[in-house]
């Protein structure tokens, strides 16, 4: 895959149908009278998939405005983010760089090795080098090395992607009524969006895939007032939400036989495949929730499938 040398293809953004709503079999759900059904996040596009679309969505065309033609971003070996971000300069025309938390290991993962065929120049830091990844002289160091470039951060969360995160919400009030709405949190952009886009409607849950993650309530809520900016707006900081952080499997992208166990048995019920990182965590949350008889009978709760397939453990 090459980097195309056609102008930014600008329609092609607002041309994605909705997503498909999925109904989810659980005993537990029926027992209670609930219904509940994944948002297929994971359909919207083969590469640029779930959540990382709608975070991406609005930064791709505010750095084709601007006159951009090189996107820079951060993110693991193992990034669903870097992935993503690679796919969507090849698509749209942009030059990619990533720059790669730890140092380059060989062969390259199939994730790098991806992005690498999609044209992303990938940059290897230390871990010191890279906690200063929203340092201003840091950065100003990075233009002197690399020229200028449209700057997406870590996991593509900020004020554009809670934007483009909030569209799902007003897509899904045109599908069903809803009580509970839920999804994973690994940098807060995905719930934030969710937040906003609801305007205090309905319960919205977070599920943290990351170990201590009692401070991603700030996040949500930093990025929240970042978008009350972008909207020229006041902050409007609702109360209708919650992060669940008990179901981390022991930290970001840790597994147990438990969680592995549960998503094979998913997979097999409902015939859709989701990975053990982001989605299978939330899920398995959710039907924990379930048995403790958490939601009351006869509401609907919707869970978002933000994709990322592409991490899945071979072999699940």
């Amino acid at each position: 895959m090459s980097v195309s040398v056609n102008p930014f293809p600008i329609h092609l953004l607002q041309s994605f149908p909705p997503t498909p709503l999925q109904r989810i079999r659980w005993e537990a759900a029926d027992r209670a009278q609930i219904e509940v059904y994944l948002k297929r996040e994971d359909r919207i596009h083969p590469q640029i998939s779930g959540n990382k679309w709608r975070k991406l969505k609005y930064n791709l065309v505010a750095a084709n405005n601007q006159g951009q033609q090189t996107l820079l971003t951060f993110g693991g070996a193992y990034s669903n983010h870097i992935y993503a971000l690679a796919a969507a300069g090849s698509t749209y025309g942009f030059r990619t760089i990533g720059l790669i938390r730890g140092e380059e290991v060989l062969p390259l993962n199939s994730t790098l090795t991806f992005a690498r065929s999609c044209g992303m120049q990938l940059h290897y830091l230390n871990r010191e080098a890279y906690r200063r990844k929203d340092n201003a002289i840091f950065l100003q160091d990075l233009k002197e090395q690399f020229g200028s470039f449209y700057l997406i951060p870590e996991g593509g969360s900020n004020a554009l992607a809670v934007k483009g995160v909030a569209e799902l919400v007003a897509e899904l009030h045109t599908q069903l009524r809803w009580d509970y709405l839920c999804c994973a949190v690994g940098t807060g952009g995905t719930l934030a969006g969710l937040v906003q886009g609801a305007g205090g409607k309905g319960q919205i849950i977070g599920f943290s895939s990351l170990k201590g993650g009692d401070f991603l309530h700030q996040e949500v809520r930093k990025l929240s007032e970042a978008y009350a900016g972008l909207t020229n707006q006041g902050p409007q900081q609702f109360n209708n939400w919650h992060i669940q952080t008990n179901y981390h499997f022991g930290g970001y992208a840790k597994v147990t036989p438990e969680l592995l166990q549960f998503i094979r048995r998913f997979e097999q019920e409902n015939q859709v495949l989701i990975e053990q990182v982001y989605t299978g965590k939330m899920l398995y949350g959710i039907e924990n929730l379930l048995r403790k008889d958490f939601f009351k009978p006869g509401t609907c709760i919707v869970a978002v499938h933000t994709g990322g397939l592409q991490g899945r453990l071979a072999g699940l």
